[in-house]
């Protein structure tokens, strides 16, 4: 196994920690963002080592995503956790050029992921599982994509909705995560665990904590989830 793969491997698993950490304390504490912080930077060295080797690494073996696929997705896991972390950090209410390119960046991803489905759907000789997920995952980022625009039309986002952007790109982020090493990593773990329902449980953890956060954000107020900047009262 080369260092680069190894050092892949191991930010993922990082990642999967540090994301389960933040989601557990208290939110818009010290520890939530010192282990969103953690997460951040995990994701995006596990998802451009993903790319890199994507790219530049071995063949892949059998029954693993081709090049291509395993690229799309490295990028579109990279503009999930890049937006996510930017839409906590930054003054609400305001867009600039990284709105602009990050929509850019999304749109691209989204016309190569339906491209590569339909190229793979010509040649798949009538095998749904080799170009079904292509078209899962463009349509994806195509979602994204309509969200970013309105976002910018609307001359940015504050309140309620920043919280949401902030909490499912964050979650979505995990869960490329979590199905990456709970299920795509089976190999590396003990024969016992291997397609066991425990793993299948695991990846899609993050969705189900995201569909609870996602209601309970709009149905109460949660102080310190987000710290809106005080601009926002200013220009009331």
């Amino acid at each position: 196994m080369s260092p680069l793969l190894v050092v892949h491997i191991g930010a993922g698993g990082l990642s999967v920690l540090s994301g389960a950490a933040a989601v557990v304390v208290r939110k818009g504490a010290r520890l939530h963002r010192t282990f969103g912080t953690v997460f951040f930077l995990s994701m995006l060295t596990m998802a451009g080592l993903g790319a890199y080797l994507a790219l530049f690494g071995p063949e892949p073996g059998a029954g693993a995503a081709p090049p291509r696929a395993s690229l799309a997705v490295g990028i579109l896991t990279i503009y999930l956790v890049t937006t996510g972390w930017m839409t906590a950090r930054r003054r609400a209410r305001r867009i600039d050029v990284f709105d602009y390119a990050a929509l850019l960046v999304a749109l691209g991803v989204t016309v190569a992921l339906l491209a590569f489905g339909v190229l793979a759907k010509s040649n798949s000789a009538g095998r749904p599982g080799s170009y079904i997920p292509y078209f899962v995952f463009g349509v994806f980022a195509a979602l994204v994509v309509a969200l970013d625009l309105k976002v910018i039309i609307n001359g940015g986002i504050v309140g309620t909705p920043r919280v949401a952007r902030h909490l499912w790109r964050m979650c979505f982020a995990l869960f490329f995560a979590t199905a990456f090493f709970f299920l795509g990593q089976q190999k590396v773990m003990p024969a016992f665990i291997q397609r066991s329902p425990v793993l299948v449980a695991l990846a899609i953890a993050p969705l189900v904590v995201m569909i609870f956060w996602l209601i309970r954000v709009r149905s109460t107020n949660i102080p310190g989830l987000l710290r809106e900047k005080n601009s926002n009262l200013q220009a009331r």
